[in-house]
């Protein structure tokens, strides 16, 4: 990137030093601007922002807000409407000031009492998930973010996506939840799933499921990331129904609620096999009876 391009130098304060706000509050330190300000409610979080981000003093969101250029409010999403009313209602001036959320599921119009009162909007979305130990900011490296801001403030928004060390993806408002729930869906339900097959594993007597899942699991990842459902293998896409059906039996008996939830996949994992020519009409019609059939209550 041309330095020209690079936004001034900027005090920044960080609303919400958890996880996400002390890595990237770090990242912005690295990459030159100034760490002035931070607020959190844990105790862990007031760790984290002396720790990460350097600050001496933990104080109220109101005095970030003063004290900064740049704004970074990483608090939950549904405390996110509430903060930024609320900033508003003290009389704390935001005009001209960058502020910065990291939801994935909002756009711009959750800032929309900030912005009436002259604040500058930015929607930076890390798509990366933050445990909050140190290798964090290693992986912001390469880390796709989904950016929406106004068209003005496109280039200072996608410029500190770059210098946190990410790429930039526009996202337009209206899609912002969907964004969202494409990326939930993918991340968070695998830690769900995995988590699932490692119990029933144990269940009968595997000693280490993890280790044995492991291959399994990063061959399948690579495929579907590479090949898109051309990497599909399993019983669904051979349209063995009646190894389908064992497997719903199997699982209602020993965990009924991961049964719904392996039904609901199957389904939609013939659907898109049928509709990628992968599946036959016919081997189709008897997966879907065997996942229909004989319901459970």
């Amino acid at each position: 990137m041309d330095l020209s391009d690079r936004p001034a130098r900027l005090d920044v304060g960080v609303v919400g030093a958890g996880r996400v706000g002390s890595a990237l509050g770090a990242a912005l330190a690295q990459a030159g601007h100034r760490i002035v300000a931070a607020s959190g409610v844990s105790d862990a979080s007031r760790r984290r922002a002396v720790e990460r981000l350097g600050v001496t003093e933990i104080v109220r969101p109101e005095e970030v807000v003063e004290a900064a250029g740049l704004v970074l409010l990483t608090v939950p999403d549904d405390v996110l409407p509430g903060l930024v009313s609320g900033l508003v209602a003290t009389g704390v001036n935001v005009r001209g000031k960058l502020l910065v959320h990291c939801s994935g599921a909002y756009g711009l119009a959750v800032f929309d009492p900030a912005t009436q009162a002259g604040a500058l909007p930015l929607a930076l979305h890390p798509v990366m998930t933050f445990t909050g130990r140190d290798d964090d900011l290693r992986r912001l490296t390469g880390c796709f973010f989904g950016v929406t801001a106004p068209d003005p403030l496109r280039p200072v928004a996608e410029a500190l996506v770059i210098e946190m060390g990410g790429e930039p993806s526009w996202i337009e408002e209206k899609d912002r939840a969907l964004y969202h729930a494409a990326l939930a869906s993918a991340a968070n339900h695998m830690v769900t799933l995995v988590a699932e097959s490692e119990q029933l594993l144990e269940r009968i007597g595997v000693e280490h499921p993890g280790r044995m899942l492991g291959p399994l699991l990063g061959a399948a990842l690579d495929n579907a990331l590479r090949l898109g459902m051309a990497g599909l293998t399993g019983p669904v896409v051979r349209g063995d129904a009646g190894t389908v059906r064992k497997h719903v039996d199997a699982l209602i008996l020993a965990a009924p609620e991961a049964a719904d939830a392996y039904v609901a996949l199957a389904r939609l994992t013939a659907d898109r096999a049928l509709a990628a020519g992968l599946l036959k009409p016919e081997q189709a019609e008897r997966l879907l009876d065997a996942l229909g059939g004989n319901r459970w209550t």
